[in-house]
């Protein structure tokens, strides 16, 4: 009868392995585990054993290397210690008032927005779990998500990977921004029409680039292009040109004292979702389940 093979190595040993291949280097692993070398590189090696494969390749003076191998089972084992530790903690009776820690991304553009009041909210709810959080694009959030570094990450849903599951929070509709002289900027809607002949701030960010450009019925006048949000809006003030942005801050002062008009586009213009993103088949902790219940209610009240 076929049965499923033993594994002979610990919840421990597995820890050890994780650290290792996140800091590149027994020494700093050492460090950071408070253990000594010679015990994590003894239980690394057990673990390659146990599996068969090599995971880690070791580099003289020069710290450690994944193996593809390696690199699948680094993710791996995230999740199986990330369920250890809810499991145990379900054990404790402690599933009411949760703890740990949940590793969060956030997509640039939207942390200045929303970042900071949800994890006061979270924070308020689960003062027992200790967030940590990377920002980055859309790309870089996806990547973080897959390779195991985030569980959930606030990201815009524009051509995400196949193999994520998205909660959709709220839509941002794209308006325009424009110096508060121009003859548009008191217009209840403006039309891309409108705007056509006129030089434009492009916010130049990996796909958020491809869909400004695709709401546009003809190539645009771009005169300047920045990755920086508050840039575009410093750039419109200027009178340098107009943008099309779709988050609104609370007031019209940019940071260097100038002043923006947002109006309304009357185009029917595709809005911006913005989700919670996940793995897909990957079943979540407790911890987030939680922030996504957070999110959820966040911007419901919205």
């Amino acid at each position: 009868m076929g049965g499923v093979a033993d594994v002979n190595f610990t919840l421990v040993q597995l820890r050890y392995f994780v650290t290792a291949a996140e800091l590149g280097s027994m020494t700093a692993a050492s460090r950071e585990l408070m253990v000594a070398q010679s015990a994590i590189s003894a239980a690394i090696a057990q673990v390659e054993r146990e599996l068969g494969v090599q995971l880690l390749i070791r580099h003289h003076a020069r710290g450690l290397s994944l193996t593809r191998a390696g690199e699948r089972f680094l993710v791996e084992a995230r999740e199986f210690l990330s369920h250890a530790a809810a499991l145990a903690q379900s054990a404790r009776g402690l599933a009411g008032s949760l703890t740990g820690e949940l590793a969060v991304g956030c997509l640039t553009t939207l942390a200045p927005f929303y970042l900071s009041r949800l994890l006061r909210e979270f924070a308020e709810k689960y003062p027992g779990v200790r967030v940590s959080v990377a920002e980055g694009e859309i790309s870089a959030m996806e990547s973080a998500l897959l390779d195991g570094r985030c569980e959930v990450a606030l990201v815009y849903a524009i051509d995400l990977a196949l193999d994520l599951d998205i909660r959709t929070l709220t839509r941002a509709r794209p308006y325009a921004l424009l110096p508060p002289e121009h003859p548009l900027a008191r217009a209840e809607t403006v039309s891309l029409t409108d705007l056509a002949a006129e030089p434009m701030i492009l916010l130049d960010l990996p796909r958020s680039r491809d869909y400004f450009r695709a709401i546009y019925p003809t190539e645009p006048r771009v005169r300047f292009r920045t990755s920086s949000y508050e840039t575009a809006r410093s750039l419109v003030a200027g009178g340098h040109g107009y943008s099309i942005l779709n988050q609104r801050a609370d007031n019209d002062q940019t940071y260097d004292g100038g002043r923006v008009a947002c109006v309304p586009i009357s185009d029917d213009v595709p809005a911006l979702d913005v989700v919670l993103a996940s793995v897909r088949g990957v079943r979540p902790t407790a911890r987030a389940v939680a922030f996504a219940e957070t999110c959820q209610a966040f911007f419901s009240r919205r």
